[in-house]
């Protein structure tokens, strides 16, 4: 790549995360303080993200991948996604507020694939030079939680101008996005299946036993995944933590880190203890979650945003290294859609109903919440996880000593939320 192209992609890979990342994370506070939302109708606002997971392959398969320019495409959507972030921000309610950021993430979660997609088609060595641009993306998610710190949002009933920073920054990248390299479709004129858009040719996987066990646990696993993304701020702020999105910044960081460590974890642990490790720390973060609060135990709280890096990287990050050994050649793609839309799609929609429902089950007041239960739910179903997943697992020797591509293998985390 040339240094123009390479600043380019750069600059896109930010302005994709940082507009994720300048609302999502300070999205169940707002709902609940600014328009006076139930918990499950902040799990509904979350569950968005599956129904995008799950549109995003018709949008990608059918349309950028056969009729137009990947950069275009990328423009025009993110033009759509800033008039529509600007109309949530002026929602009264959240009647009026919920069609807006559905449509926003149907729209939204395809353009993951396509930064992806322009970034790979302009370089030689994607194992060398996709990773120093992806980490820009995971930068802009920090400079959006930091910056809603610094400005300290969230203590002055401010969060609505997440939603305006967010709907400048989808402007910009709109239209820088016509500037980009170009990346025109690569199956023009072929046909594909529902099972190809879906990654359904990759369903003979499930034949191996371990990779089925595998399969639900992931599933199984994105039910308390859902608790952390749609209650971690709200539950931060009302323990009294200062800059809560700002410090929720630090697992981003934590997951960069770890991100770098992976190779080496891979090659001396191998899958199952990688995995299971992954799932342990999901455990361990809730009990913090549990037990800490802004005074003597306020340790607890760091301990479990900074847990972040081990509970992603461990396992979705080995998740996707393990299937992408397992499908080979012909089935990688449908692999990682087929994973894709299990997890992000089946598993978080029942975690965000279910968190939203418990939620208001632990409704003491108007702003006060037995957040020890509400922790500890979460808790539990990720150690029945584990307790299964460490009880019925085989690992296969070859699977676990296969060269790990973390490069290619670094999907956006929403610590979230990436």
């Amino acid at each position: 790549m040339t240094a123009t192209i390479r600043v380019k992609l750069s600059i896109m890979m930010f302005l994709e995360f940082f507009i994720w990342g300048a609302w999502f994370v300070t999205l169940g506070t707002y709902l609940l303080k600014n328009l006076n939302a139930t918990g499950l109708q902040v799990g509904t606002a979350f569950l968005t993200q599956s129904v995008g997971a799950i549109v995003a392959p018709f949008i990608i398969g059918l349309i950028a991948d056969r009729f137009f320019s990947a950069q275009k495409i990328l423009g025009v959507l993110h033009l759509a996604g800033a008039v529509l972030l600007w109309r949530a921000s002026l929602a009264p309610d959240f009647g009026s507020f919920y069609p807006s950021i559905l449509t926003y993430m149907i729209l939204y979660m395809p353009t993951l694939a396509l930064v992806n997609s322009i970034s790979f088609r302009q370089m030689q060595d994607p194992q060398k030079e996709f990773a120093p641009i992806r980490v820009l993306g995971t930068l802009g998610w920090i400079v959006a939680g930091l910056t809603i710190g610094w400005l300290n949002w969230e203590q002055t009933d401010g969060l609505q101008a997440t939603f305006t920073m967010a709907a400048v920054a989808a402007a910009i990248l709109g239209v820088f996005s016509f500037t980009l390299p170009a990346t025109p479709p690569v199956k023009k004129g072929q046909s594909s299946s529902l099972g190809d858009l879906l990654g359904l040719d990759a369903i003979g996987m499930l034949k191996n036993r371990s990779y089925l066990i595998f399969f639900l646990a992931s599933i199984a696993i994105c039910i308390p995944l859902a608790f952390y993304y749609g209650f971690t701020n709200p539950f931060l702020n009302e323990v009294g933590m200062k800059s809560a999105a700002g410090v929720q910044s630090l697992g981003q960081v934590s997951e960069l880190l770890f991100m770098l460590a992976i190779p080496l974890f891979f090659s001396k642990l191998g899958v199952k203890k990688m995995l299971a490790i992954g799932m342990g720390a999901w455990v361990l973060r809730y009990v913090f979650f549990a037990y800490g609060n802004a005074d003597a135990n306020y340790w607890m709280l760091i301990a479990g945003i900074v847990l972040h890096g081990v509970c992603y990287d461990f396992f979705f990050v080995t998740g996707q290294i393990y299937t992408d050994n397992l499908a080979g050649e012909q089935f990688k793609s449908s692999a990682q859609g087929f994973i894709t839309l299990a997890t992000y799609g089946v598993g978080m929609l029942i975690g965000t109903l279910l968190s939203g429902r418990i939620f208001d089950s632990y409704q003491l007041s108007a702003d006060v919440h037995n957040w020890r239960m509400i922790w500890l739910i979460p808790a539990g179903i990720a150690g029945v996880v584990l307790l299964l997943f460490l009880l019925l697992f085989r690992e296969r020797r070859q699977a676990a000593t296969s060269e790990p591509d973390v490069a290619l293998g670094s999907a956006p985390s929403m610590a979230q939320a990436k």
